[in-house]
């Protein structure tokens, strides 16, 4: 479940002598606006206020950031605690905007519009509208949530939503027109990019007339006069031939366009969705698509992470499909299940793992959890193998590296460095979850850290 916030509630932190100082000002600012500085983490957003860009600033940021994912203002006490780079480097722990506090009342204006934009994206985000159709909790998955709910509410432009197949990219849309606030808005129109038939593609975006072409037996309006006051979706918008780009390119900056075979302009006036799961700047830079159109379309670029990006929303999902599949009335998992399905591979996404959980729904039968019977023959297979003394790999390893002169100790260590870095990758660099996954406390990797022994980049270590 996503955290509930107060309306309002903020944590007011500061961190060194001067910011202490100017503290009890800021928070009567803040109070003028409406909001409500108070200690804990139980708040809408976190405003730290700092004298300089040092090691707890970071820690702390890092820390509200992972534990609570609420909107982090980073104030500095002057001007100079952002010198050199350093509204970037708050940027990178996790804080969503840092600035300096000039001891106006604009100060305390930028904090509050700032958090109620924060709100709102957040009680859409964590809303049965949402969260119903859209699953999951993980970090990156909420982050691009959010950004397509920014995107949907508080502007009108073109949207491209960028990544791999079945990421849930025509969801993502279809939420988007769901939650454009246009008055009279008009329907969502789909157009799959990759089905269009060459010689019939005028018709199918323009409309035609009667006896147009041969076949035209009546009059049929195309994609921009059946999108018109809504939003036309067009999936997998690389695929389309570059003449068809070049038409579409002038409907979009005119907002007109002719029928199939007529002589008269009409008008339409739609919001573009654009999905593809090709880079559209690299398409752009081969002559594959039209620059032009690229940044007319791109007013928003979306990226939605892959399956293996947001690992932690696997069981979440494949409780949702459970539940909707009616499996038993059951959507819990044996251990020995739950820890295939995590660490399986998802080259389609989530529309692959739907379709596991469809066919491991069809084989459960009776009252109690999913369990490894259920997993399909075929399925087993891709269950990894246990780590042992039966493993190739793992001893042709440590037979290279006795045979190199390390010792028992520089073995141990050199296993343990690796596992650590490939739970922080699988993490992110999240120091809290990748021990998690390693039956350690945070402690014993930041121990390890500070001996040299780990190099750990990346924003989220803590």
């Amino acid at each position: 479940m996503a955290p509930s916030y107060s309306v309002g509630t903020i944590s007011l932190t500061a961190v060194g002598a001067k910011a202490e100082r100017l503290r009890a000002a800021a928070a009567d600012r803040l109070r003028e606006h409406g909001l409500e500085p108070r200690t804990g983490e139980d708040a809408s957003a976190h405003v730290v206020l700092f004298d300089a860009l040092e090691p707890p600033v970071f820690e702390l940021l890092r820390k509200q950031c992972g534990e609570r994912g609420a909107c982090l203002l980073a104030v500095a006490s002057d001007h100079a605690g952002l010198r050199d780079g350093g509204a970037w480097k708050l940027l990178a722990v996790g804080a969503s905007d840092a600035f300096s506090y000039d001891e106006t009342p604009e100060w305390a204006a930028r904090v509050a519009a700032r958090v109620e934009r924060w709100w709102r994206i957040e009680q859409l985000a964590s809303s049965p509208q949402v969260c119903q159709s859209l699953v999951g909790n993980g970090r990156r998955w909420r982050a691009a949530l959010k950004d397509a709910i920014e995107a949907a509410c508080f502007t009108d432009a073109p949207v491209v939503l960028t990544g791999e197949t079945g990421t849930g990219k025509e969801l993502v849309a279809r939420l988007i027109h769901s939650l454009d606030a246009r008055p009279r808005k008009g329907e969502l129109v789909l157009v799959d990019c990759t089905t269009i038939v060459p010689t019939l593609s005028g018709s199918e975006f323009f409309g035609h007339e009667r006896g147009a072409f041969t076949g035209a037996t009546g009059a049929r309006d195309g994609a921009f006069a059946l999108a018109d006051r809504g939003t036309l979706f067009l999936d997998e918008v690389g695929e389309l031939p570059l003449a068809l780009q070049s038409e579409l390119l002038r409907v979009v900056q005119e907002g007109a366009y002719k029928r199939v075979g007529g002589n008269d302009w009409r008008t339409t006036s739609f919001r573009l969705v654009c999905a593809t799961n090709r880079d559209l700047f690299a398409e752009a830079a081969a002559g594959r698509f039209r620059h032009d159109l690229l940044y007319r379309v791109a007013g928003s670029t979306l990226h939605l992470p892959s399956l293996r990006e947001r690992r932690d929303d696997i069981l979440a999902l494949a409780r949702h499909f459970l539940g909707r599949l009616g499996a038993g009335d059951t959507t819990e998992f044996d251990h020995d299940v739950e820890a295939f399905l995590l660490t399986r591979d998802y080259p389609g996404n989530i529309r692959e793992l739907r379709q596991l959980m469809t066919r491991i729904a069809y084989r459960h039968v009776g009252p109690g959890p999913i369990t490894v019977g259920d997993v399909p023959e075929d399925e087993r297979a891709a269950l990894p193998p246990a780590i042992g003394p039966g493993d190739d790999g793992l001893e042709e390893g440590i037979r290279n590296a006795v045979a190199r002169g390390l010792t028992l100790r520089e073995i141990s260590a050199a296993a343990g460095d690796l596992a650590i870095r490939l739970a922080l990758a699988e993490e992110d660099g999240n120091l809290q979850r990748a021990a998690g996954r390693l039956g350690v406390t945070p402690r014993a990797l930041q121990l390890r850290r500070a001996a040299g022994r780990l190099a750990v980049a990346g924003p989220n270590q803590g």
